[in-house]
Parts: structure tokens; C-alpha cells; sequence
């Protein structure tokens, strides 16, 4: 098992910096035409609890922008992003992959 508090502590960081992960948005949040706005939501979220974060991973949130629900949420892949990461608490195996989506298309 992994430290969930440094996947906690990591997830964080990548989604308020926007550092140490890949941030993908879906066609349906590009056809929106409001990223900054997008950005700026998922960089301020801190609405987490027990029914959208049941192992304090910190690594999903849900969130009204522009009329719309949308969704972002953390992957964890190995350096060669063919297979999950080994250990999604060291940064030295792991890539970080924020991806930002409408709830419909998740």
C-alpha cells in the first residue's frame, strides 16, 4: 500500500500549481470556451468530503462552471504511461495525469 497522505499532499500541489502533472481537458470543456475559467475552478476546489473523496486522495472533485457540471480527476501511470504507477506516492515512478472533462462525457 501507498502513503495516501503524500498522494494527498501531491495531488494537491499538482492541481492548485498545475505542476509535476499533465493536464488534459476533454473536447467538451475546449468547445466551452471558457479554460481560464475552467482552470480557475479546479485550482481553488476544497469542497472535499466523504462522498467525493473516500480515501483522502484528493484526486477527484465535481463542480458547477459556466452552466455546466464538470468533472476533473487524477490518474497514476508508470514513467512509460503504459500501466498504472507502482507507487502513486513517489513522484520518481509516477505520472500525473489531471483530466478535466463535462460530467456527461465521464
Amino acid at each position: 500500500m501507498y502513503d495516501v497522505e503524500k498522494v494527498q499532499v501531491l495531488n494537491d500541489a499538482a492541481r492548485t500549481t498545475l505542476t509535476g502533472c499533465r493536464v488534459m481537458f476533454t473536447q467538451g470543456v475546449m468547445a466551452l470556451g471558457c479554460t481560464v475559467e475552467v482552470v480557475a475552478a479546479v485550482r481553488g476546489f476544497t469542497a472535499f468530503d466523504d462522498d467525493n473523496d473516500p480515501f483522502g486522495e484528493h484526486d477527484f472533485g465535481s463542480m458547477p462552471v459556466a452552466g455546466r457540471t464538470l468533472f476533473w480527476k487524477f490518474d497514476y501511470y508508470d514513467l512509460s504511461m503504459t500501466m498504472y504507477s507502482p507507487d502513486p506516492a513517489d513522484p520518481a515512478v509516477t505520472v500525473r495525469v489531471l483530466t478535466i472533462m463535462l460530467a456527461e462525457e465521464y
